[in-house]
């Protein structure tokens, strides 16, 4: 596997935010620990077949009682910034203020408190999947009330922990949320509902990420001086026949279906892409769909969520060749919508799991992308990773070289692109409960041995080398004295 030299730490500006991410039912189990309730992550896990092995989160990496372990691993990574998410099921059990669970407050509290004693900037995650069954039981995402609820929600943890959190993230990665938990079926819930209820979810989510921002904006934004945003996570894409007008064509609508769906809406007109009201309106006709339109209208008489978002962030994992399949006959379905086919190039090496090729430099045109499409947004990526599997490797020298090729792309970006970078989050600090692969996939900085009871986390070379990398940086922007 072949990358080029790392970046050097002083082509970064001074304040980068140097971090990585986790999510709370990836790593803290505790499922039924201290009035938590179950969450629909809990709920397809519990049921057979629907994950690696039958696996769940019911312990995972225990961060709920190791979390003095989890900070000790952020402080030997010399992290400036730690993105983490709450449990929304484990604050408020039946998913609304009715109820406030203390212990659950205490926990989160603990948590921020030690960041900010330990000089580390906390990035929270309000939903970063894991939705309360309660709420799911009565519609969750399908259900047009979820966004009061999310915003009910939302204003409570700004008004509890907003005095010490200035980075907020509403959702995270409303695509994957949609697609493969109301279209395919693959994540929780575990709906497969072809080419309906994905558009339903995805506005329903962008509804109740404007409220939430809105609200922020109202009443908290004065006195507590933070920012929120929602992670959208995206591949790049380049047409298969750069020479072929429809393969072209295609690459756009893949990207406008991929990205543009919500950021188009934030960041853009303020309505969904043109290619995606279009498509959708010519498989309704061609496929004989009356029963109104697939792709949901924004209302006038709620938040807009035009401008909802003090930066960009996003999760970049990988890329794709797209050919046009627009001509072919295709049933109801997100992919059939789109008439794009992508593709991994054989070139491309893969990492661990078979979607994730690696191409550090599709992070650094994504980036430029969003510069020029989205008016110059000042940008966090938020996740960003290479995984294991099969034999675990303490000295993952592919992993490392994989860092250091991204570290370039994205000081290329800063440098000759003029992208307005603030940070770079790893995904993930630790290897941790990778939904539906289970622990068969590793993508952490510290490894976790989750054959002994004490989970005992080890750092791997990985994870020297990017601590290494944070120190020079630091070190080299230290002011004179």
């Amino acid at each position: 596997m072949a990358f080029s030299k790392n970046a050097r730490v002083e082509d970064f500006p001074s304040d980068f935010a140097w971090g990585a991410a986790t999510a709370a039912y990836q790593i803290e189990g505790g499922w039924d620990t201290d009035a938590r309730s179950p969450s629909i992550w809990d709920t397809f896990c519990h049921s057979k077949g629907s994950v690696y092995k039958d696996q769940t989160g019911d312990v995972a990496c225990n961060s709920y009682q190791l979390w003095d372990e989890d900070l000790k691993c952020i402080q030997k990574l010399g992290l400036t910034h730690y993105r983490l998410s709450f449990s929304w099921s484990r604050l408020l059990p039946d998913g609304t203020t009715r109820f406030v669970n203390p212990k659950g407050v205490a926990y989160y509290n603990k948590v921020i408190d030690d960041l900010i004693a330990n000089t580390i900037v906390p990035m929270v995650t309000l939903n970063h999947f894991d939705l309360p069954q309660v709420l799911e039981d009565c519609g969750g995402w399908k259900s047009p009330e979820i966004a009061e609820l999310f915003d009910s929600y939302a204003q409570f943890c700004f008004k509890t922990f907003g005095d010490r959190v200035k980075l907020w993230i509403t959702v995270n990665e409303p695509y994957i949320c949609a697609k493969l938990g109301y279209e395919t079926g693959l994540f929780a819930p575990g709906i497969k509902e072809p080419g309906t209820s994905v558009y339903l979810v995805g506005h329903n989510i962008l509804r109740a990420h404007a409220r939430a921002w809105h609200s922020y904006n109202a009443h908290f934004r004065s006195l507590q001086g933070g920012k929120v945003s929602i992670a959208l996570n995206s591949d790049w894409a380049e047409p298969l026949d750069p020479c072929c007008a429809e393969d072209v064509a295609a690459t756009q609508r893949y990207i406008d279906f991929n990205l543009g769906w919500f950021a188009c809406p934030i960041f853009g007109t303020g309505d969904y892409p043109k290619s995606m009201r279009s498509r959708i309106e010519i498989q309704n006709l061609e496929l004989g769909f009356t029963e109104g339109p697939r792709l949901p209208k924004f209302s006038d008489d709620e938040p807009k969520p035009f401008g909802t978002a003090d930066f960009f962030a996003l999760n970049y994992y990988t890329s794709r060749k797209v050919k046009d399949t627009s001509s072919r006959p295709s049933e109801l379905s997100f992919t059939g919508d789109q008439g794009a086919e992508a593709i991994i190039d054989p070139s491309w090496p893969v990492s661990g799991v078979s979607w994730l090729a690696v191409v550090p430099e599709g992070l650094r045109k994504l980036l430029k992308y969003i510069k020029d499409t989205c008016n110059n947004p000042a940008i966090y990526v938020t996740e960003n990773g290479f995984s294991q599997m099969g034999p675990v490797e303490l000295e993952d020298v592919d992993r490392c070289r994989f860092y250091q090729d991204t570290r370039q792309e994205v000081s290329k970006a800063i440098k000759d692109d003029g992208v307005n970078l603030k940070g770079y989050f790893s995904w993930s600090l630790m290897d941790n409960f990778e939904w539906a692969d289970g622990f068969s996939v590793r993508f952490g900085l510290f490894h976790v041995d989750f054959s002994s009871a004490e989970l005992k986390r080890t750092m791997y070379r990985s994870g020297r080398e990017y601590a290494a990398v944070i120190k020079r940086h630091r070190d080299c922007t230290k002011p004179a004295n």
